[in-house]
């Protein structure tokens, strides 16, 4: 039914080849697809790969994530242009880019942080902490978090990678991917993570600041793995240690 996918070709190929498994009717309508773990044993990739392509999938039309209970196949009342998934990295691919490059500016952020820039970072938290139950605000204030973090170095290219990176989240597949497991008490998670960062840069302890931009990165790829029920045993690598074969 399944032939081997290669790592290197990430979740874009694995949502085509179940696709296509699902269009010929190798899973009826309402069939439960095999779980997460099975999918990933039979394709040979990793886990998050195979949760990567079901986000796809689930855009698309093609089945349904049930949280707690299984991936659906769903009857698709029209034809609707499909996902592009070149046109966008997964979510653990991001957020291991974030994890080289984030790391460092924090890092660097604390050798050079001003007043000014604290007062920035306090001003931020203090309207994150109004806003845990406005997706919309928080989103956009978790993005001005990190770009103001970008802004202390003052390097252009840096604020601009942060941004663009972080506007990949508005895409219909990250809101998606977003509805299953970003609610209040992820954003508060989010925002004391954020606090641990600007404590560390208003004290200019430059390898604190690194290390609690990681635990950040990391702690957000664990709620994203933790969102489709994976055992703790069973939980991913976080993001920076993490190779980049195999999703």
């Amino acid at each position: 039914m399944f032939t081997v996918v290669e790592s290197r070709r990430l979740y874009r190929h694995v949502a085509e080849q179940m696709r296509s498994l699902i269009e010929r009717g190798e899973f009826a309508v309402g069939e439960k697809l095999p779980a997460e773990r099975d999918l990933a044993e039979m394709l040979s990739v990793s886990r998050p790969t195979v949760r990567e392509a079901l986000i796809v999938l689930e855009v698309e039309g093609f089945v349904q994530i049930r949280m707690g209970s299984g991936v659906y196949v769903l009857r698709r009342a029209a034809p609707v242009a499909l996902f592009q998934p070149e046109d966008v990295e997964g979510p653990f691919e991001l957020l291991r880019a974030r994890a080289v490059v984030e790391c460092a500016i924090a890092e660097e952020a604390a050798r050079v942080a001003r007043p000014d820039h604290i007062a920035v970072l306090d001003e931020n938290l203090a309207r994150m902490a109004a806003s845990l139950h406005d997706r919309p605000a928080a989103l956009a204030l978790d993005r001005a978090f990190h770009v103001a973090v970008a802004g202390i170095i003052a390097n252009a290219t840096l604020n601009r990678f942060v941004g663009e990176i972080h506007d990949l989240r508005l895409t219909a597949y990250f809101e998606r991917l977003a509805s299953h497991f970003e609610n209040p008490e992820t954003w508060r998670e989010a925002m004391e993570e954020h606090r641990a960062v600007r404590d560390a840069i208003a004290a200019g302890d430059a390898q604190g600041a690194r290390k609690a931009m990681r635990i950040h990165l990391d702690k957000s790829q664990s709620r994203l793995s933790e969102s489709f029920g994976e055992e703790p045993a069973d939980s991913i690598k976080p993001a920076g240690q993490q190779k980049l074969a195999g999703g």
